[in-house]
């Protein structure tokens, strides 16, 4: 099959690296026409963390294309360290970077979901909002994905009336730029990561993006305010 988004419109925020490029490259292979969004480098650049900005960015998207089908919020950023030494600053761009960058877009883009009137929203939770990884200093992530689980299921409610399905994936531990920099600094970290998952490799940005892929389709038009593990099986035991 290379059509089971064929006549969608799709924008894919964070579109320029790891999950979001994955996501954008598969949901093109599928029929869908994309739009990506990224700080850089991708179809089109915008700090998602500004508000005026992208509300000028959707308004120009759904003007240009009528509606919008499906939305992809792969955008996010963080900062990782223990509580005696995260400081509130870091605490706050945290949240920043997984909660209002993912508020901001769908607020934007709400009007023209609306007017495809079979509308998904695909969020990233992540593995660590339903669990601890001992040796991960991810105290402010882990808040910040627990935020973005129940963001999904109200927007899933807010969303119904209009024909919006809103869903999350929990991604466990995927291979992209960004993680292999924690593997770098710390040759155990893998082991440990390894030790929790029941299939023992880590994951790649084509592995979440199939399951996107499915949300966003119409086989997934009974599916809404759910979270999908994509995990190995780390967070099933």
């Amino acid at each position: 099959m290379a059509d089971r988004l064929a006549g969608k419109i799709a924008v894919v925020t964070g579109a320029a690296s790891g999950i979001g490029q994955g996501c954008a490259a598969l949901f093109r292979s599928e029929g869908a026409t994309v739009i990506g969004i990224d700080r850089a480098g991708a179809d089109r650049d915008c700090d998602l963390t500004d508000e005026g900005a992208v509300a000028a960015l959707f308004a120009e998207m759904g003007a240009a294309h009528g509606r919008i089908d499906i939305l992809v919020n792969a955008a996010a950023f963080a900062v990782f360290g223990w509580i005696e030494d995260l400081s509130y600053a870091d605490w706050k761009t945290t949240l920043t970077g997984e909660l209002d960058i993912v508020f901001l877009p769908t607020r934007a883009a709400w009007p023209w979901l609306k007017d495809s009137g079979a509308a998904s929203i695909i969020n990233f939770a992540s593995a660590n909002a339903r669990h601890a990884l001992e040796g991960s200093p991810a105290l402010a992530h882990c808040a910040g994905k627990g935020g973005v689980l129940a963001m999904t299921r109200q927007l899933a409610m807010e969303g119904a009336a209009h024909g919006i399905r809103a869903n999350s994936i929990a991604p466990g531990f995927i291979r992209t730029d960004a993680t292999v920099r924690h593997l770098e600094a710390d040759p155990a970290f893998e082991a440990q990561v390894l030790a929790k998952n029941m299939l023992k490799r880590l994951g790649e940005p084509e592995d979440v993006a199939w399951a996107a892929v499915w949300l966003a389709s119409d086989e997934a038009r009974y599916v809404t305010g759910a979270d999908i593990a994509v995990d190995a099986g780390a967070t099933a035991w």
